[in-house]
């Protein structure tokens, strides 16, 4: 245990740790009426349960509890009590509401044994955390959500029209989303979110927002976070904001890159080395190397919806080529340039922003550490436009595609033993369970396109 933790975990005279006293005290300078308690369900949903701070105390010492069997994917409803235990780190006021509230992320407790529940993605990722630490690695992170600003209707629901006409960085007047963009940011500054940048996307109407590095947890719980604040504030506009893959045809959709590096128990960047052509360490390659061994199962969980297919086509500059490299961005897995040996790092360009954030970097990471403890190789990289490439070329190089549709990526989950142990039986067997019916609705279905082409025709 750091000396951190060591003062964070010391206790007041009233049963409080320092840090839930500091909260209590935050709350009270502050002059916050309610607290939510958030978490999320296993599909990546937020969750949260609100209280007025007269009970933040209790919060702290007991724990809330709730029906965990309306939660998708937790427990039936013989086995329903579950208990809140709020994390005192993540405190954060809310930047939209007049009647002050704030922000608590919770961990799930199985109230009949007192231990994490097994259902809680966040309790899946910190297992993993914990695998690494054992390994002798801590892990950082950061992403780069996309999403979409619609407009909405006379009745408030949302459309798919834009409220601008730019394109990838491109400032105002083209840029009608700017002032709402800052706004955002300001918002999520508030909440002690460090934001790298900011810039309008490739298609109309699509943004995104870079993190900067934080700890697997923190990135995660930002993540989550970060889709309700900017839903909030987009609503405050009269516009929807969406996190869906691919809302609009036949141009980009929105992903969400991730990065990835590990550092040893000095602090040094394990993934960095001097000497390597491509300043990867070897336990980088491995890193990487396993990564792309398990890459079938992991889009599973990255890419969690019929919808995340429809993004995952050539043409539009989302990944669907199994392999990585040092110079362009047609691979899965990118090596960026890096200014300075702390910045050496992956950048996994497949996940998309509907995905529980929680389970997604559970299963990249452990795809990863089970690289560096088999000893993979990496292949080498490709530094071609993989999307120029016809099938022989591919085939030559050894290049597979990821599954094209939900269904497949499940049958490739199925199959990766290593990615469901990621997740644990009870967060696999519920996953699964839920993604093979929403593709067999899908399946049974008929779409309007299909309507359209055939009703007449045949």
């Amino acid at each position: 245990m750091t000396d951190e933790n060591k003062s964070d975990s010391a206790t007041t005279d009233g049963g409080l740790s320092a840090e839930a006293q500091r909260v209590i005290d935050q709350i009270e300078e502050g002059d916050v009426e309610f607290l939510r308690l958030q978490f999320t369900d296993i599909l990546g949903t937020v969750k949260n349960v609100a209280i007025p701070v007269s009970r933040a105390e209790k919060a702290f010492k007991d724990g809330i509890y709730f029906d965990g069997s309306s939660i998708e994917g937790f427990v039936r409803i013989q086995e329903s009590d579950m208990r809140l235990k709020p994390d005192p780190s993540t405190f954060a006021v809310l930047p939209w509401r007049s009647g002050r509230s704030a922000r608590l992320i919770c961990d799930v407790i199985n109230t009949s044994t007192g231990e994490p529940f097994a259902g809680d993605p966040r309790a899946v990722l910190k297992e993993t955390i914990e695998r690494a630490n054992e390994m002798g690695f801590t892990i950082n992170t950061s992403s780069e959500p996309e999403f979409f600003l619609f407009e909405e209707d006379e009745d408030g629901r949302a459309t798919t029209k834009t409220n601008d006409a730019g394109g990838y960085f491109d400032l105002a007047p083209k840029d009608l989303a700017s002032d709402i963009r800052r706004e955002i940011i300001h918002g999520l500054e508030e909440m002690n979110f460090n934001i790298e940048a900011s810039h309008h996307e490739v298609a109309e109407g699509q943004y995104e927002i870079n993190f900067e590095y934080e700890s697997a947890l923190t990135t995660a719980d930002n993540i989550a976070t970060f889709r309700t604040v900017v839903r909030a504030i987009a609503a405050q506009h009269d516009l929807h904001a969406t996190f869906m893959p691919k809302p609009i045809a036949k141009i980009n959709g929105s992903g969400m890159h991730t990065h990835i590096s590990l550092f040893d128990e000095n602090g040094n960047n394990a993934f960095h080395d001097e000497s390597d052509e491509f300043n990867l360490s070897e336990t980088a390659h491995s890193f990487l190397a396993g990564v792309l061994e398990h890459a079938p199962a992991i889009t599973a969980i990255a890419n969690p919806t019929v919808n995340s297919y429809k993004r995952l086509v050539p043409g539009y500059e989302a990944p669907v080529y199994v392999a990585w490299s040092d110079r362009n961005r047609s691979a899965l897995i990118r090596k960026p340039a890096a200014r300075v040996p702390a910045a050496s790092r992956i950048e996994l360009r497949s996940p998309d922003p509907s995905c529980n954030p929680y389970l997604a970097l559970a299963a990249i990471i452990t795809a990863g550490l089970n690289g560096i403890d088999d000893g993979l190789e990496a292949p080498d990289p490709i530094r071609e436009n993989i999307y120029e490439f016809d099938e022989e070329t591919r085939m030559e190089y050894g290049i597979d595609t990821l599954p094209g549709n939900l269904g497949e990526a499940i049958d490739a989950l199925d199959s990766d033993e290593v990615i469901q142990g990621a997740l644990g039986d009870h967060v696999y067997d519920k996953f699964a369970e839920a993604k093979t019916q929403e593709y067999d609705e899908f399946r049974v279905d008929v779409s309007d396109w299909e309507l359209d082409r055939y009703l007449e025709t045949y």
